[in-house]
């Protein structure tokens, strides 16, 4: 379904643009006028993805007979203020992270209108960045959200607090939890690439890793390294205990697959070319890679993605997201790839003529302190690599965090599945009981 939302809320000028903002719902778990409303605040992305990889919020709707609702994020998906052009530098000022809440704020509100539903509590939910936003539209709008999930949300790290390093150490430790001997073998796998890189072994380097295109400078080969590394980020990330077919095609539990590959080859840079084909050859088709096409350069150093959504997130992290994250070859097991404050403020001024706000998520939005936040669940997974980024301790009685050993990115929004660990079922449980106490207390208080 689709709401006409005005592409600034925050201006009142007469004859004010609106587009078009694409939402999903279904009703057909909720006590009409009663149950309450579960609201997903939509990331980068096409809204299908989230709703599709996010199915325990509809089997929590069926058993708290809630209305469930997944409001896609401007300039994702269909949600584009202005077309083919929303893009263009002139057209893209109006995505931010204000602006998206305050998007989903009026579409539950006039839903809520609509579907004589002003006495339904609405309960935001969100993975990863739309983790995130489900905790800022708690903080900012708590009137008309009554509580939030935040899984996977590393609200501290994009607040520009933490360690620079500490990310790709992250993806390092998942891999070493197999085997240390899988770290030793990935890393020495990429000094051996370094060391034709400075004898400028091009061809080598593209026949050793079946290119399609030769490479010509050490500024392709950090190129390389870059989409290289994008590989591990997203094996990490994904790192289930069953097959992944949505969007990616991972077997269960890549990292071990990922570790038996280059564990059972003698040659060092064979071993990681059969890993880089777990992400960017999964059906086997592809004769070579194309790096340029299947990894683009941007400010997220964990990576955009591909097409119209890799450039609005590249607007974002130039923007109000902080994600400074670098690799050194000793905290990690990948290249040298170092990326500053510095480095950024270039790119960004180079590529969308703006210059990052470092410090406006946690102006805004409290960074890392939430002491006067209330009615907030903070999730993560311990294979995480996001999670350290994240709140890891309860910080009042309201505002718990939990960490589930043995999961993966926001792995407690998935679907319930017979290989999901223990520990995910335990913690969905609580978070079932969280919410429908938080329920009851709205509709206790309404009465």
């Amino acid at each position: 379904m689709y709401i006409d939302q005005l592409v600034d809320h925050f201006s009142f000028s007469a004859h004010q643009k609106t587009y078009r903002q694409r939402y999903l719902m279904t009703d057909q778990f909720w006590l009409k006028s009663a149950g309450p409303i579960f609201l997903y605040t939509g990331n980068e992305g096409d809204i299908w993805d989230f709703a599709n990889s996010s199915r325990f919020i509809t089997e929590l709707a069926t058993e708290q007979q809630a209305l469930v609702i997944f409001a896609e994020h401007r300039y994702y998906g269909k949600s584009l203020p202005f077309g083919k052009k929303s893009y263009e530098k002139i057209n893209i000022e109006f995505l931010t992270v204000e602006q998206a809440v305050a998007d989903y704020v009026v579409l539950v509100t006039r839903l809520k209108t609509d579907l004589d539903a002003e006495s339904c509590p609405v309960i935001a939910f969100g993975g990863s960045y739309g983790g995130m936003l489900s905790a800022y539209i708690r903080i900012k709008y708590p009137h008309i959200v009554e509580g939030a999930l935040a899984s996977s949300a590393p609200v501290v790290s994009a607040a520009n607090i933490g360690d620079s390093r500490q990310f790709f150490h992250d993806v390092t430790k998942d891999f070493e939890r197999n085997s240390p001997d899988c770290v030793s073998k990935i890393r020495e796998a990429f000094q051996e690439l370094e060391k034709y890189a400075q004898q400028q072994a091009w061809n080598k380097i593209g026949n050793k890793l079946s290119l399609c295109k030769p490479l010509k400078s050490k500024k392709e080969v950090d190129h390389l390294y870059g989409w290289a590394r994008n590989a591990f980020t997203y094996l990490a990330m994904f790192n289930y205990p069953y097959k992944t077919e949505m969007g990616l095609h991972f077997p269960a539990n890549p990292v071990d697959v990922a570790c038996h590959y280059i564990l059972k080859k003698s040659d060092h840079i064979g071993g990681l070319l059969s890993i880089l084909g777990m992400f960017y050859n999964s059906t086997g088709t592809k004769k070579c890679f194309d790096i340029y096409t299947e990894f683009q350069h941007c400010a997220d150093p964990t990576g955009c993605g591909l097409g119209s959504a890799s450039q609005a997130w590249d607007f974002q992290v130039c923007t109000e997201i902080n994600l400074l994250y670098e690799t050194n070859n000793k905290t990690d097991m990948f290249p040298v790839l170092p990326f500053t404050e510095g480095m950024r403020r270039n790119y960004c001024h180079s590529k969308w003529g703006v210059y990052p706000n470092t410090e406006w998520l946690k102006i805004q939005y409290w960074g890392d302190d939430f002491k006067a936040a209330s009615n907030i669940i903070f999730s993560n997974g311990d294979l995480d690599p996001w999670a350290n980024g994240g709140i890891l301790r309860n910080v009042t009685p309201s505002v718990v965090a939990y960490i589930i050993e043995g999961a993966a990115h926001h792995l407690d929004l998935r679907a319930s599945n017979p290989a999901d660990p223990q520990s995910v079922t335990i913690i969905r449980k609580r978070e079932s009981s969280i919410i429908s106490e938080w329920v009851k207390k709205y509709q206790r208080h309404s009465i």
